[in-house]
């Protein structure tokens, strides 16, 4: 799930037809199950929908999830999806080989746009880290560059969480890729960021069981095994 900070303090009272099934799972009027921090604010449902736990493999689509995750430490992601085409802007499509070519001229430029976070340790993590993901394409350590090495940190298995309490926000694979791509030059990657990117792009799957994405990525089962 999007780290603990981007979930309520408390469940949301539901209102009208929406009932609550669990204390952590909500079924809307939609007939549909979701996590709570997923069922009341409709930008969140509709990432929650469509997005969150869809496998992403390209080069772009990580590094563009990569560099949200980090924007987002200390702030709910509500805050980031609702800033999202602002950052897209901003980044230039988040387009590796564009924005390792930003200057002092962008950082200034990024510093003074209302739209994005204008945190100037992520916007050079940002910047650094479009560097890292182009020298990552020629890296014999490293093949399939950005997307083979964040995937190859896939676990065996996948948690079957019942309640958000049994959701992880840590593992030992996201501790080890967060070191990995330290080693290469990332920052803004440490292991709680790591897991929320995993569970984000579909390498893991915390859907709650009872949920109506669970096992839906293609990648896992709803039991928890590799499909």
């Amino acid at each position: 799930m999007p780290p603990a900070e981007n979930a309520p303090a408390a469940s949301p009272a539901v209102s009208g037809p929406e009932v609550v099934s669990s204390p952590d799972v909500v079924t809307g009027p939609d007939g549909l199950a979701r996590p709570a921090w997923a069922s009341v604010d409709p930008l969140l449902r509709e990432y929650y929908d469509t997005e969150w736990g869809v496998p992403v493999h390209d080069e772009r689509g990580l590094y563009e999830r990569l560099s949200l995750e980090g924007f987002q430490s200390g702030l709910s992601w509500a805050t980031i999806l609702r800033k999202r085409p602002a950052f897209r802007a901003a980044f230039r499509d988040f387009d590796p080989d564009t924005v390792a070519g930003f200057g002092d001229d962008d950082v200034a430029r990024l510093l003074a746009d209302p739209g994005i976070v204008r945190n100037r340790a992520k916007i050079l993590a940002t910047i650094g880290n479009a560097r890292a993901t182009v020298a990552l394409r020629d890296d014999p350590g490293t093949p399939g560059g950005l997307a083979g090495l964040i995937w190859s940190f896939r676990p065996a298995r996948t948690p079957l969480p019942r309640t958000m309490a049994e959701v992880p926000t840590i593992s030992p694979e996201s501790t080890a890729l967060a070191a990995a791509l330290r080693a290469k030059g990332f920052r803004f990657v440490g292991p709680t960021t790591m897991h929320a990117l995993m569970e984000a792009v579909g390498i893991v799957d915390t859907h709650l069981v009872g949920s109506h994405r669970r096992g839906s990525s293609g990648v896992w089962a709803p039991d928890g095994s590799p499909r």
